[in-house]
């Protein structure tokens, strides 16, 4: 194949090789497909149509068939599983002879270069300005970053406060001390903490996904013992099904009501 259709696949995120690959086998999509019909059998929109259209026009000029052209995306997909890995992230004490990713450092590199879209989650935060600082520096020299933070809200044991109150007390709290930033992420909980019968379920997730192209796992918090005391682990990946996998099943809780947003104000 053409170096520049090389690129072209290489460009598209691993998600959409595979759903293109799926569509061209099962005769949904073809080398003539329309900007429609790609919207509506491989969810893309934007760039990814017009990646996916100049991908498909370079195969007609090729004569290569669609079952060839499934063929070349599994094998891509094969060849660079095959040259990736992730890194193993640690916090705590150094020993000698060991290595791996330092905590803090991972996670604000992940931020650092985030030029999309970053999915953060925590259980626990203490110093918000301080947790959420990098975050919100990121957000305010990149005006077009879409942010989704993913948050625990308590109940004190003992606490007979309405749900809805706790809600808003969180919410004043976050936005008027916790938030450092002069823009704003979207916010969103699980509402199952605040049961008044005690807590059915708490958000214990913590990770960042960056541009659904890098994910970072972790055992870690985001307090100052966690990211540079505590013994933690995680792993850096820079997968973007694994990516995209993670931001599609937090996006699916949002939009069953799972999780619910955070009032702004």
């Amino acid at each position: 194949m053409k170096s520049e259709a090389v690129g072209t696949l290489l460009e598209l995120p691993a998600h959409v090789r595979t759903s293109l690959a799926d569509a061209l086998r099962a005769g949904l999509v073809s080398l003539d497909s329309s900007p429609t019909a790609l919207r509506a059998n491989l969810s893309v929109s934007g760039r990814q149509v017009d990646d996916v259209l100049r991908l498909l026009a370079r195969w007609r000029e090729l004569a290569v068939t669609e079952a060839a052209a499934a063929a070349w995306l599994q094998s891509l997909d094969q060849l660079a599983s095959t040259f990736t890995h992730p890194d193993f992230v640690w916090s705590g004490p150094e020993v000698p002879g060991l290595h791996a990713r330092d905590t803090r450092r991972v996670y604000d590199e992940v931020i650092g270069a985030a030029s999309r879209s970053i999915w953060a989650s925590t259980y626990a935060f203490f110093d918000g300005p301080e947790a959420f600082k990098s975050l919100a520096e990121r957000m305010d020299a990149q005006h077009d970053l879409a942010v989704t933070l993913l948050l625990n809200i308590d109940r004190k044991r003992g606490d007979t406060t309405a749900a809805d109150s706790l809600v808003r007390r969180f919410a004043e709290r976050f936005w008027g001390h916790d938030w450092p930033g002069s823009q704003r992420p979207a916010v969103f909980y699980d509402p199952r903490s605040l049961e008044p019968g005690g807590a059915e379920g708490v958000l214990h997730a913590k990770g960042v996904v960056a541009d659904e192209e890098v994910v970072f796992i972790t055992s870690a918090n985001f307090t100052e013992a966690a990211l540079d005391r505590n013994i933690e682990t995680g792993l850096l990946h820079r997968d973007r099904h694994l990516a995209w996998t993670v931001v599609r099943h937090s996006q699916v809780l949002i939009d069953r009501r799972l999780l619910l947003p955070l009032p702004m104000d």
